[in-house]
């Protein structure tokens, strides 16, 4: 049996990803292209692997950043290649038998594509950024070095609409005032220009979260205006060219959450998409998208290798399916099974499947469903399983059933095996409260005896993942192979957030 951890957001900074066989294995996020560390003066800031002793300091990796000392995003200035949870990391790995693990350090500053920035002041200094450290007071981070520049511009330009057009920022205290907050989401995948020229020509997604319970407001003009503003001065007729779209979303609730149920489409395009792992993917401005755009392609290249061709895999805690719609393209899949609990993701999931390769010849499914009420459900005609949790790890049901899943007497389907298998038919599905999707089914899928034989464990909490490693390895049923990371959030050292943001994971 192979498990593999893979951990793609961690907050702290290294994503990992581990694989492991026979007995079990588990993998952790690595760099697509890590190698042993070749001299220091040749040594490239990319990728290091931690086999040979990390080299000193280097001062071309620090912040510098001129909000760091108020900004509660980053929690440090130096080593942004190199982490300190690297070092424990490498040992822990090493501890239980894994000497290649691999850290890919990506993108060290202007790496985060997506932002939650609270807005507060007044129409006439509006402050546009994070909390501070243990309050509400917002800190003002025009110039955030984590940002991209294309977010960074687009938040001065909606400072100027606010001030020009005497929007109320919200007032926490009392409820009142018109805009809350603001996502800002960046897109680089521009066709109509060269590869090398997308990521800095990237186009700006922004949502303005309204304090209003719909458009039929009486604030709704107000509204109506700002977005007009960032259109006319940011959309593409406009110097800038540097806003793709404006959406409203509307909240009045009094809690700490952003974002309302009820989204409007105001302006520009209508889809946001991005290319990672060689698939274009929809992301609506509801759906969770990873905020390091450039670390997340290389985690899913890295992730590919590790999926034999033609298998049959399920994805939990799937979101929008983006994982498994990368594996099921590049792998050429049998089947796939994306489940994820948030309604939300179904749109973008079948706005990503239409864009897959004609070619492709295997069954793809997206389910609303708990994976914690019948997890054996999921696990259960899959030989290859991949988990993505959120930071308080894997649901203690879903550790339990990978522990005690029986491989004895079960034979494993071959993926070459040319043999005509009976339609899978199972009650579970009938039964689950879940939002089925099916998007292709030309070939058969597999029979309910074929259990997972590899795991691939995404993490973005390194305490939570060891906790769930251990659990595994300790039946004997799992063996660790592979574990690599990835540094998703460069200048944090903190599991429970990563820079510039209010509320990523």
């Amino acid at each position: 049996m192979h498990l593999y951890l893979l951990s793609s957001r961690v907050s702290f900074s290294p994503p990992v990803f581990w694989h492991a066989s026979s007995s079990a294995t588990l993998p952790f996020p690595a760099p697509a292209t890590a190698k042993p560390l070749p001299p220091p003066s040749s040594r490239p800031a990319k990728s290091l692997k931690l086999e040979a002793a990390i080299p000193p300091s280097n001062s071309k990796c620090a912040l510098e950043c001129p909000h760091f000392q108020s900004c509660s995003g980053c929690t440090h200035e130096l080593d942004l290649d190199r982490p300190s949870v690297v070092d424990e990391a490498a040992e822990f790995f090493s501890k239980l038998g894994v000497s290649d693990f691999t850290f890919d350090s990506s993108r060290l500053w202007e790496w985060r594509c997506r932002a939650k920035l609270a807005v507060r002041g007044s129409s006439a200094t509006p402050l546009i950024g994070l909390y501070e450290e243990g309050t509400h007071n917002v800190v003002d981070i025009p110039h955030c070095k984590a940002h991209h520049p294309r977010i960074n511009a687009a938040v001065e330009l909606l400072r100027k609409g606010i001030t020009a057009l005497r929007i109320l920022p919200y007032d926490e205290d009392q409820g009142t005032g018109d805009l809350r907050y603001v996502q800002m989401a960046v897109t680089t995948h521009n066709t109509s220009l060269p590869v090398s020229d997308r990521y800095k020509n990237g186009k700006v997604q922004v949502s303005l979260v309204w304090n209003t319970r719909n458009e039929t407001s009486p604030s709704s003009e107000k509204l109506t205006a700002l977005a007009q503003f960032l259109w006319r001065n940011g959309g593409p007729r406009s110097n800038e060219n540097i806003i793709h779209s404006v959406w409203a979303n509307f909240q009045t609730s009094s809690n700490n959450i952003i974002f309302g149920n009820r989204w409007r489409h105001l302006l520009g395009e209508m889809d946001l998409w991005e290319h990672v792992g060689g698939i274009d993917v929809s992301l609506a401005p509801s759906s969770f998208g990873q905020a390091n755009t450039r670390a997340f392609d290389s985690l899913l290249w890295k992730l590919q290798k590790y999926v034999p061709r033609r298998s049959s895999v399920s994805d939990l805690y799937a979101g929008a399916g983006v994982i498994g719609l990368s594996v099921a393209a590049s792998r050429k899949c049998r089947s796939v099974k994306c489940i994820e609990v948030n309604k939300e993701s179904k749109l973008s999931f079948e706005k990503t499947v239409e864009r897959l390769p004609k070619s492709l010849d295997g069954s793809i499914s997206w389910h609303q469903a708990d994976t914690s009420a019948e997890p054996l459900s999921w696990l259960m005609g899959s030989e290859v399983v991949i988990v993505d949790p959120p930071r308080k790890g894997l649901d203690a049901s879903l550790v339990d059933a990978l522990k005690t899943i029986s491989f004895r007497n079960l034979k494993p389907m071959s993926s070459t095996d040319g043999s005509q298998v009976k339609e899978e038919k199972r009650p579970w599905v009938l039964r689950a409260r879940e939002s089925s999707v099916y998007v292709r089914s030309s070939t058969t899928a597999d029979g309910p005896l074929v259990l997972p034989q590899t795991l691939i464990y995404i993490s973005c909490g390194w305490e939570s993942f060891k906790e769930d490693c251990k659990a595994l390895l300790s039946t004997n049923k799992w063996r660790l192979e592979h574990a690599h990371g990835f540094n998703f959030f460069p200048g944090t050292q903190r599991q429970h957030r990563g820079s510039g943001s209010l509320s990523e994971g």
